[in-house]
């Protein structure tokens, strides 16, 4: 992906290039009217420009679009698709992600085909043709069906201006099987059970080197809250065997924003007993404290440590500040690096001076960032491999076998220091598996609809729907089906192994081991 490049001058000072990767594997500047490289004043917005400007240069490749076109107007009265559409997301009140979604999709799916065209001249046949070269691109049906709803609305509210006499994008029912039927078809979503969830919380605490990610992921599994939710979750709204869920943290362009749910549906999740102890204990001991970005306490950190923030100092400035190369600095800032002490020294005395911080001295994150959860936490955990990212391969997680369920071996030769790999547990599943996974449970436990849609937050407008109350009753037989299924879960993990490798998972299998001997002991009796 694309990068942001640092630069700075006596007269404008510090600035950042939005830099993508272009043909032949060469990265470009993102340029202006006069062929210059646009600047930035913060790395974030250089980087978000970058990608896209990388996302659109692929598809211009896939789809065989020119980089540049001239606008075609057949009618001096018409208007060109690129001048309307800016119109037309200046005028959107929506939520900030939507903008966001909605900007990106214009910017990368939209712009390279129509941007250059009069609204006039799109016909049914360009959209036609632009939606088969999408799926001849190897995009998926799910993606290419939201690219062209998305169009659909553009000229839709073009018509409704007059600026066109009829939707080129309208498609219309009722005209037998489409050719792309069979490939359009989805495959199942997958899921997982309760013991599933155990080992997959296990592996995440593995992989984090702490419990958060134990509580995170079991409280995800059995309230069924959304991943948003969960990471703008505060202490206040955690009492009475219940989660409040009042607010949600999303993240736009790098920013995580607090907001209402989706969709406004602010809603009361109770916890059965044994959550509820788990996650107030995790609150006690924890001692969450306020962020710098909201200056308000969330029950959840994020994994790993800050970044530098503007004008902190790196080790590339060290090497810069001292003449010599970065991976100079970079060995001798290690324990184990391969340089001269006299060379050591000096960088660290230099690191001194400048006051850099050292990684291992840096605070932890004050959130989650979804794609570092998802690549580093969720998916090796899941499916037992690091995911592609950038040049690097998909790589198995090497493990130490030693004690089970095995624990990762991180550093160099990793691999070859390892004597194990993770099975997979739910291969292809996402973080929003969880939610579905939730769902799943509640129908296999009979919980009545009305309950089921008050926790997860959707709505039903149904006759119903309308007419039935959730009671206390019904509440109180999903508490001790949710206790029975978390035994049960804990029950399998026990016949596994007695013992964990995570803290407060080894405490809950050898309480659940004493309560299964004390129930043996009175069924002897």
């Amino acid at each position: 992906m694309g990068y942001a490049n640092k630069r700075e001058t006596k007269k404008d000072g510090l600035f950042w290039e939005a830099r993508y990767k272009a043909e032949n594997g060469k990265y470009k500047p993102i340029v202006d009217a006069d062929d210059k490289p646009v600047r930035y004043w913060t790395p974030e917005s250089a980087k978000v420009a970058a990608d896209r400007a990388e996302i659109e240069f692929d598809i211009r490749s896939n789809l065989a679009v020119p980089a540049a076109h001239p606008t075609q107007l057949n009618d001096p009265d018409d208007q060109s698709f690129e001048d309307f559409v800016n119109e037309w997301l200046d005028g959107q009140d929506l939520a900030e992600t939507t903008i966001a979604n909605y900007e990106c999709h214009i910017q990368c799916h939209l712009l390279p085909t129509f941007g250059h065209i009069g609204l006039k001249s799109i016909k049914k046949g360009t959209v036609t043709a632009w939606e088969g070269k999408l799926r001849a691109a190897g995009y998926a049906p799910d993606s290419i069906r939201t690219y062209r709803a998305l169009l659909h609305v553009i000229l839709e509210d073009a018509l409704d201006e007059q600026k066109i006499p009829s939707n080129p994008a309208k498609r219309k029912r009722g005209r037998g099987q489409r050719r792309w039927e069979e490939r359009d078809s989805a495959p199942a979503k997958v899921i997982t059970d309760a013991f599933g969830a155990l080992l997959i919380a296990e592996r995440m605490a593995l992989l984090a080197g702490r419990d958060d990610e134990l509580v995170f992921e079991l409280v995800k599994f059995y309230t069924g809250m959304r991943f948003s939710e969960l990471r703008g979750l505060e202490p206040e709204f955690v009492r009475d065997r219940l989660i409040d869920v009042q607010w949600q943290l999303v993240e736009v362009n790098g920013r995580r924003i607090r907001r209402r749910p989706k969709g406004g549906r602010t809603r009361e999740v109770h916890l059965p007993e044994f959550l509820w102890h788990i996650l107030i204990d995790f609150i006690a001991r924890t001692q969450p404290r306020p962020c710098a970005c909201h200056g308000r306490t969330y029950v959840f950190r994020g994994h790993g440590k800050q970044r530098i923030r503007k004008g902190g100092v790196t080790l590339g400035a060290i090497a810069q500040h001292l003449g010599i190369s970065l991976s100079t600095v970079s060995h001798a800032m290690r324990p184990d690096g391969q340089v001269a002490e006299a060379t050591r020294q000096r960088v660290r005395d230099a690191a001194t001076e400048l006051g850099y911080v050292a990684w291992a001295e840096r605070e932890v994150a004050d959130h989650y960032r979804r794609e570092r959860f998802r690549a580093s936490l969720f998916m090796p955990a899941v499916s037992g491999v690091y995911p592609k990212r950038g040049k690097a391969p998909a790589r198995p997680v090497p493990i130490s076998t030693i004690i089970f369920p095995g624990v990762p071996i991180r550093g160099r030769d990793a691999s070859t220091r390892a004597d194990g790999v993770w099975e997979p547990i739910a291969e292809g599943m996402t973080p929003h598996g969880n939610r579905r996974s939730h769902r799943t449970n509640l129908v296999e436990l009979g919980t009545p609809k009305k309950l089921i849609d008050a926790r997860i937050g959707h709505s039903d407008g149904s006759v119903q729907a309308t007419y039935t109350e959730i009671t206390q009753v019904m509440i109180d037989k999903l508490m001790r089906d949710l206790t029975d299924v978390w035994n049960d879960a804990l029950d399998k993990r026990l016949a596994m192994c007695p013992t964990s490798p995570v803290p407060m998972l080894n405490d809950l299998l050898q309480r659940r081991a004493s309560e299964l001997r004390r129930q043996d002991l009175r069924v002897a009796v």
